[in-house]
């Protein structure tokens, strides 16, 4: 039987999208992340593929593309929903905060482990090895925590987005050590970042008045191609281009507050607010397919024999162990007793998988088995999704108590003369 011809591709990418439609009705329900039913699809999708002799196919490619593309909607999704305002810069320092401290501290844990654990590890390649590790995932937590309350919803997406940047700049950070030559340290790494600020927000400006003169309907996906030109051209100049397209988010999403004074004569509020509305939505739709054909390839390419290994279990444990320790100190100290279910909303996903494969040869370690990467990016889903569901159960038991209880009322008397 042909599986790889245009029909079938047809329905089976359609089969695909409808299943995971239904796989995120089915995770507000009971909290399970639809990434991971999308993952045990996948795996599922290898075995028939085996059946059918079609294992051979490479998918890394086509995973590559999916997650680059995936993290830059995701990125751009969570800044359109991100409002810039004085009241919200504490809560904005506090997640960059816990971001900050919690992707160094993690980072150096598992680094630790990987290089007493693994035979022949580096330390320099353990840093480049535990950093993806380290990141948590926007592409699971942001759908996740859409039941929770304003605060904590906000917390997350200030928090998960901070720790996508903060991991890639890291990543690529470390990626410069290993050639001297190229290698323009710390100096040059902040000047980096500023020139990326500064080219972000001049390229956002004239992005935003440039469009919103544009008269054709059809001018979204002209927008998006622009955001992902000036992502590859960025990443061709060594930027870090994941800032382009957060500051474009924040631009487009908080106009008020950047088109100011003889700015706002520049720019059609109206008009600017209908690309955004329409914006957020394709960005949106787009975000969910790209997640899901990434997560079902990343399933169609996991080696499932990998989490047999003793060595595998022992180490992804230890990582976990070190993943919640930590997270647990951070929280304890910046938000108190109230840190349930932060505390277990820590999941790994697109960005550790697309990180682990951008890894340099010159850096790979042989005895590194990738199923400590999937075993960490389970066990963290599942423990996020018990949180999640004990969580539920304990507001519903909260408002039932609180709605068994009778409301009373006492007949006032009017004191008496001999009582005062």
């Amino acid at each position: 039987m042909e599986i790889i011809s245009s029909y079938n591709l047809i329905i089976e990418v359609s089969i695909i999208i409808i299943l995971s439609f239904l796989f995120n009705g089915l995770s507000r329900k009971t909290n399970i992340p639809a990434v991971l039913m999308l993952i045990v699809l996948g795996v599922g999708l290898q075995y028939i593929l085996k059946h059918f002799n079609a294992e051979t196919l490479n998918f890394f490619p086509i995973l590559e593309v999916l997650g680059i593309v995936g993290l830059i909607m995701i990125v751009l999704e969570a800044a359109l929903e991100l409002e810039l305002k004085r009241e919200k810069l504490v809560p904005i320092l506090k997640s960059f905060t816990v971001a900050l401290t919690g992707l160094i501290l993690s980072t150096w844990a598992v680094v630790l482990i990987l290089y007493n654990f693994i035979p022949g590890m580096t330390m320099q390649s353990a840093w480049l090895y535990a950093t993806p590790l380290s990141i948590l995932s926007s592409a699971i937590i942001i759908p996740s925590v859409s039941g929770l309350s304003a605060s904590k919803k906000e917390f997350h997406i200030y928090e998960s987005t901070f720790s996508d940047i903060m991991g890639i700049m890291m990543f690529y950070f470390l990626t410069g050590k290993l050639n001297p030559a190229e290698d323009s340290g710390v100096t040059g790494f902040a000047g980096n970042i500023l020139l990326t600020i500064i080219i972000s927000l001049v390229a956002s400006y004239a992005i935003i008045l440039i469009f919103q003169r544009i008269k054709s309907q059809v001018k979204l996906f002209l927008l998006i191609a622009v955001l992902l030109l000036l992502y590859a051209l960025g990443k061709k100049m060594h930027l870090s281009s994941l800032i382009i397209i957060l500051i474009f988010g924040l631009v487009i999403a908080n106009m008020k507050l950047f088109f100011k004074g003889k700015l706002s004569k520049l720019i059609d509020f109206d008009k600017a607010h209908h690309i955004y509305h329409e914006l957020h939505t394709i960005t949106a739709e787009t975000a969910f397919v790209v997640r899901t054909f990434f997560f079902v390839i990343f399933g169609l390419s996991i080696a499932v024999s990998s989490l047999l290994s003793l060595n595998v279990t022992i180490i992804s444990f230890l990582i976990l162990i070190s993943i919640y320790a930590i997270r647990y100190i951070i929280l304890r100290i910046f938000s108190g007793k109230d840190i349930i279910p932060q505390l277990f909303i820590a999941p790994r996903g697109l960005i550790t998988v697309l990180l682990f494969y951008s890894i340099p040869a010159e850096a790979q370690i042989a005895d590194f088995e990738p199923g400590i990467l999937l075993c960490v990016i389970i066990g963290t889903s599942l423990i996020m999704t018990f949180a999640m569901i004990y969580d539920k159960y304990r507001n519903s038991m909260a408002i039932n108590i609180a709605s068994g209880r009778k409301v009373e009322s006492v007949k006032w008397k009017a004191p008496s003369i001999d009582n005062l």
